[in-house]
């Protein structure tokens, strides 16, 4: 393997690690366990910054204009190619629960992400300004304000978070 390869690898790892520790995090506090949730997020955020720096050192990083046709073009490949072969493989191993609540709620949100990222890329430049909102049952990600019910997974309204 590369040098490259290997970066790649790392970053990969360190993305999966600082996520796995949110959710870590997240049910130590159900359980009462602050300090041990705080130690979770605290790992998450190192995890963050070795990933990120495996990035840049990968020259992953460009333009805007790059980034979003990188980012169009990965969550296109997602919803066209990628969750459509897990939900059938899924489906073939009888995993309803991985095909109702984690793949095809995915699939359906990787569609909204490439529009809004074409979107942005077609008014780079014309300092369009708009707040979005993602529920953070099915991570549905709308414009300008939540909807009363989430149209995918039929949360209500509370449950979208504005991201600043």
């Amino acid at each position: 393997m590369s040098t490259q390869d290997n970066l790649n690898e790392a970053f990969a790892g360190e993305s999966q690690a600082n996520r796995k520790y949110l959710a870590f995090a997240e049910k130590a506090d159900q359980e009462g366990y602050r300090q041990v949730a705080k130690l979770f997020r605290a790992a998450a955020a190192a995890e963050t910054v070795h990933a990120l720096n495996h990035l840049r050192v990968m020259g992953a990083v460009g333009k805007t204009r790059d980034n979003l046709n990188g980012a169009i073009a990965g969550e296109t490949s997602e919803f066209r190619d990628m969750y459509p072969r897990f939900i059938e493989e899924a489906k073939k191993e009888k995993a309803s629960d991985a095909v109702i609540l984690s793949l095809d709620v995915a699939n359906k949100v990787e569609k909204i992400h490439a529009g809004l990222y074409k979107q942005a890329l077609d008014n780079l430049g014309n300092n369009r300004e708009t707040d979005y909102y993602v529920c953070s049952i099915c991570g549905n990600t709308v414009e300008k304000g939540a909807p009363e019910r989430c149209p995918i997974c039929n949360a209500p309204k509370e449950m979208f978070k504005r991201i600043d």
